[in-house]
């Protein structure tokens, strides 16, 4: 799907939130309202906020992570821009890599489109191995989605066998009708 090319299209995105420095679930819910109030964006739903073990360099505090189901009229990569704006409103500093963060936000997922880009890879090519993102999406991922039943299975075994370093932190209803499914 060519996004791209198709002036206010409506397409269906995947974003990933994380944050562990400072007020971590302070932080989540001013990105949150952030997104929210960009024109273009609209919230559909929200996971629960999960903590989580760090991954890559440990040596930092665990991370809350949640995920969030949009509905956008900004192609990849301007949506991609708006997350980059966000991270920069909310502190976000990038030196080390995997490091501590104020606020970290991925694009994951956006409608079927595949791209390759210096700028964005889509689907978001770590996510299928990182439970820290697949538990949270799990959440929010439409049930016809492609990619819904093994994002699922992993995150259902993520949280079965306790290895990934993955708990419920809180359940949201930051959005009315929304929060944890409970799936």
């Amino acid at each position: 799907m060519d996004v791209s090319s198709v002036p206010n299209t409506l397409a269906e995105a995947y974003i990933a939130l994380g944050s562990n420095l400072n007020d971590r679930e302070g932080l989540l819910r001013q990105a949150i309202e952030y997104l929210r109030q960009q024109p273009g964006v609209q919230a559909l739903r929200i996971s629960g906020i999960y903590e989580t073990d760090p991954v890559g360099y440990t040596d930092q505090p665990a991370f809350l992570n949640m995920a969030m189901a949009v509905k956008t009229t900004l192609p990849p990569l301007e949506l991609l821009h708006v997350l980059f704006k966000v991270e920069q409103l909310l502190g976000r500093v990038r030196d080390i890599r995997w490091g501590p963060r104020t606020i970290d936000i991925d694009l994951l997922l956006y409608e079927d489109v595949e791209m390759d880009d210096e700028e964005l890879t889509l689907p978001h090519p770590r996510m299928l191995e990182r439970a820290f993102v697949l538990v949270p999406l799990a959440d929010v991922i439409d049930p016809s989605h492609p990619l819904q039943d093994r994002v699922s299975a992993t995150a259902a075994a993520a949280l079965q066998d306790g290895k990934e370093g993955i708990t419920l932190w809180k359940i949201t209803n930051w959005l009315s009708g929304s929060g944890h499914s409970g799936s």
